[in-house]
Order: C-alpha cells, then sequence, then structure tokens
C-alpha cells in the first residue's frame, strides 16, 4: 500500500488532484490544509503524521502565491514557501518518502529570450520568487528524494486566479488593460494534477527524481490570455486592451519572458502535453458546469 500526504489540499491544486486521486488497495491519499496540519510551524506534528500513517509521498501543494502582498508581508511568504519546505523536505528525508513539490517560473529573471531550462540559473526578482527558489534550495540541502515541479500562471475553477478574475471583471461590464509584453504560458492546474496522480500511481518517480518544467504547451502573452478567456466563456473581448508592464501600477518585479522548456519532462515520462487554449477550453467548461450545478 501506498500511503500518499496532500498538503495544501484546499488550494486551487489540491482540490485537482482530488479529481483523480482515488484510495485503492494499492494507494491511499490523505489530504490536509493548514486546519488539520501547520507545516510551516509544527514540525513535531508533521513528523508524528508522517510516521504513524507510514506516508510514503507527500505531495506538497502549499504555498503562498500572492505575488503583490509577498511584497509586504515577506516573513509570511517565506514561511510558507520555505520554512514550510524545508520541514517537509527533513521529515521526508527521516521517512525516506518522495517529496513532489511545486515551484514556480518567478525563479528566473525573465532576460531569456528562448524557454527556460532546468539547469539555467534561477534569479528570482520579486520576494515571492526568491521565497520559492529559497523553498527549492531547502528541498536540495535535505538529502531527501524529490520531484521539484515548477510551474506557471497555474488557474483553474477553484480558488483566486487570473481566468476566474478575467470572468468576473468581464460579468461585471468594466474595461480592463492587461499587459502584453509579459510572455509565458498558463497552466491548467487539472493537467498538473493529473500528471502528479499519474507519477504517483504508475511509480514512473521512481529512479526520476529531479527538477522538471511543466506547462501548457504554446507561448502567449497575459494580454493573450485574457481575450482568449472572453472569447472561450462567449464575452466580447473589446473591453480588453493592451497595455505595457510600466501602466500596470504594481511594486513587484516580474519576469517579462517565463516560457519553459519542457523537453525533460515530455521525454523522461513519455507524455503528451495539450496546449493552452485547449486546456482553457476544458477549464471554462468545467466552470460553467460547476456554476449551473453548484457543489
Amino acid at each position: 500500500m501506498l500511503n500518499v500526504l496532500v498538503t495544501g489540499a484546499n488550494g486551487q491544486l489540491g482540490r485537482s488532484i482530488r479529481l483523480f486521486a482515488r484510495d485503492t488497495e494499492k494507494q491511499r491519499y490523505i489530504f490536509t490544509d493548514v486546519d488539520e496540519l501547520d507545516i510551516a510551524t509544527d514540525i513535531s506534528f508533521l513528523r508524528q503524521i508522517v510516521q504513524t500513517k507510514c506516508i510514503d509521498v507527500v505531495v506538497n501543494c502549499a504555498a503562498y502565491t500572492n505575488v503583490e502582498q509577498a511584497e509586504q508581508n515577506v516573513d509570511a511568504a517565506y514561511r510558507i514557501n520555505s520554512t514550510a519546505v524545508r520541514n517537509l523536505a527533513k521529515v521526508a528525508n527521516e521517512q525516506n518518502a518522495v517529496l513532489f513539490h511545486i515551484s514556480t517560473d518567478y525563479v528566473f529573471d525573465g532576460t531569456h529570450c528562448i524557454p527556460y531550462l532546468e539547469e539555467d540559473s534561477p534569479n528570482p526578482l520579486s520576494v515571492y520568487g526568491r521565497s520559492k527558489y529559497s523553498g527549492e534550495q531547502e528541498i536540495l540541502r535535505s538529502g531527501c528524494r524529490y520531484l521539484i515541479l515548477r510551474t506557471a500562471w497555474m488557474y483553474s475553477p477553484y480558488g483566486h486566479n487570473f481566468f476566474k478574475t478575467i470572468l468576473h471583471k468581464l460579468a461585471q461590464g468594466v474595461g480592463l488593460s492587461v499587459v502584453a509584453d509579459q510572455i509565458g504560458t498558463p497552466t491548467y492546474a487539472v493537467d498538473l494534477a493529473y500528471l502528479i496522480v499519474e507519477l504517483i500511481e504508475s511509480g514512473d518517480y521512481v529512479g526520476h527524481e529531479g527538477i522538471y518544467h511543466f506547462s501548457n504547451e504554446g507561448v502567449c502573452s497575459w494580454y493573450d490570455f485574457a481575450r482568449e478567456i472572453a472569447v472561450v466563456s462567449g464575452n466580447c473581448d473589446r473591453s480588453i486592451k493592451p497595455c505595457h508592464t510600466m501602466d500596470y501600477k504594481s511594486n513587484v518585479c516580474r519576469p517579462s519572458y517565463a516560457v519553459l522548456d519542457k523537453t525533460k519532462v515530455k521525454q523522461t515520462f513519455r507524455i503528451e502535453i495539450p496546449h493552452w487554449r485547449d486546456a482553457l477550453v476544458r477549464c471554462w467548461k468545467a466552470f460553467d458546469a460547476e456554476c449551473e450545478h453548484p457543489l
């Protein structure tokens, strides 16, 4: 029996993992969030859970993801994105469990003009990026077995994200200006969740520990993404106008080019990754169905 602990299970990735994770004779999933398990401040209870439940795999979906607020809440960002990760890595190493950890494109500075490889040197520009990179470093120092999955622009029907913000603004009829000079790739959380569950249940992660990049295929700007959200949701997109980063009031320095090269994950695990536009259509259908038939 493979015992899998999922932390941060009420966030958009954790909720997406619930769509695929099923308890069987071969594996059992234990979903926790901060109310049940505070991984940042209570390592003793974390150790107790991991030992008594005989945890084999830890999937860390917990993260401080508000990029703007991280600039003012530095301690909170580091507590969740670094200290909590250190605790998980330490306990995973003690138990010889494998740690799946989600990181971000924000560990890079965006000065590339070609997609970032896993081996490229990080140079985060923001508190959020630096705290996430610190979490990566904690894992590497711990000696635990790990898969670090760097992703970008994650969205889903759940929680707070760009996809839902744009839908809300469109429903209000508010004119939008969206930056057109920051380039990356949206990631549908459900597609990342599917990969994680498939790797765990197939056992393909064994012997392939390391850092991987995962996002949907294709490239776009935030402006392109917003327009496509308007199209798939049947809203008029004429109210969405492009703007420059310098026109957008923000205290955060963001990478202007954050496309992740996914060759390694595709070749290692023999997977095909959906294009971001196709993924967006599936997300809209799921969101629309949930609105019509709320859980």
